[in-house]
Order: C-alpha cells, then sequence, then structure tokens
C-alpha cells in the first residue's frame, strides 16, 4: 500500500510543480510588461505552493520509511527515490517509480531554466531603475569625478534634473 501512496506522492509533486513553472511563465510575461500588482499575486501563488511542497517532502520522507518498513529495512529520512529503486524488485513498479521520478526531476529543470530567466530579467529591471535614477537625480556626490573641491559652498548643486536633498 505505501508503494501506491509514494506514486500518488510523486504525482502530487510534479502537478505542483507544474503550477509552479505556469506561474513562473505567467511571472515572465508580467516582468516584461511591468505590471508590478499581477507579480506581486503571483508571488502569494507561489508561496502557497512551495509550502506545498515542503509539505509534501516531510510526507515524503515518511511515505519512504514506511515503504522501507514494510520492504524489510530500517527506515532512514536521508534515502531518495534513486536509493528506493535498487531495492524494488518487481520491474513494473521500478519502471513506474523510475518515471514518476523523470517527469519530476524534468518539471523541475524546466522551472528552474525559467527562474533564472525571470532573475535576469528582475536585474535588468532593476538596473535601469537604477539608470534612470542616476539620469534624473543625478549620480551620488562621491561617484562625481570631474568637479571642483567640496569647498565650493553652498552654491553647488546636484547635476540631475531632481534635487534629491529637497
Amino acid at each position: 500500500m505505501s508503494f501506491l501512496a509514494l506514486t500518488q506522492l510523486m504525482t502530487a509533486l510534479n502537478d505542483i510543480h507544474a503550477n509552479l513553472l505556469e506561474l513562473a511563465e505567467q511571472k515572465r510575461q508580467v516582468l516584461i510588461h511591468n505590471q508590478i500588482e499581477r507579480l506581486m499575486e503571483i508571488s502569494n501563488k507561489e508561496n502557497k505552493l512551495i509550502k506545498q511542497v515542503a509539505d509534501l517532502d516531510q510526507e515524503r520522507i515518511g511515505v519512504i520509511g514506511e515503504f522501507m518498513i514494510e520492504k524489510g529495512y530500517k527506515p532512514n529520512p536521508r534515502v531518495t527515490i534513486s536509493d528506493l529503486t535498487k531495492i524494488i524488485f518487481n520491474i513494473e513498479e521500478k519502471k513506474e517509480l523510475i518515471d514518476s521520478q523523470k517527469q519530476l526531476l524534468s518539471t523541475i529543470r524546466k522551472l528552474r531554466e525559467l527562474n533564472a530567466v525571470n532573475q535576469q530579467l528582475i536585474e535588468q529591471s532593476l538596473a535601469f531603475i537604477d539608470y534612470s535614477l542616476d539620469l534624473i537625480v543625478g549620480p551620488p556626490e562621491d561617484e562625481v569625478f570631474y568637479h571642483k573641491s567640496k569647498q565650493q559652498g553652498y552654491g553647488h548643486r546636484n547635476v540631475g534634473l531632481f534635487d534629491s536633498r529637497a
């Protein structure tokens, strides 16, 4: 019975990661179109799904422990799915577990790739915002390379369009 619970758990983990993958795609579009409110909604949904993944991972440890006890082994929380495939001798069960593992790993790999793209988009957006602020406000005084000495008096002004000291 615990094998069935394990395969159901693997399917549930893959489903949640697939949902995270969909949200990551939505996030990419939101980042491209600069929709901040929608980005916050997606982040909240992601946080809920990540909590579910953590809960399912704890459940996975318990199910693997039960499965190992059924097979006559001592339960170990560090046992992975790859380790389990070595102690399963039923060809169909082994194939089903390996297929579930491959599917989950594939989904996670795609999610990592998309998250890396999203991270680059966020970094580019932040760099653009920083550049825009430098254009409007001017660089900080310690970054001005060509200027007279600091003893200019009170006629000294920032180069930008907006005086940030106001």
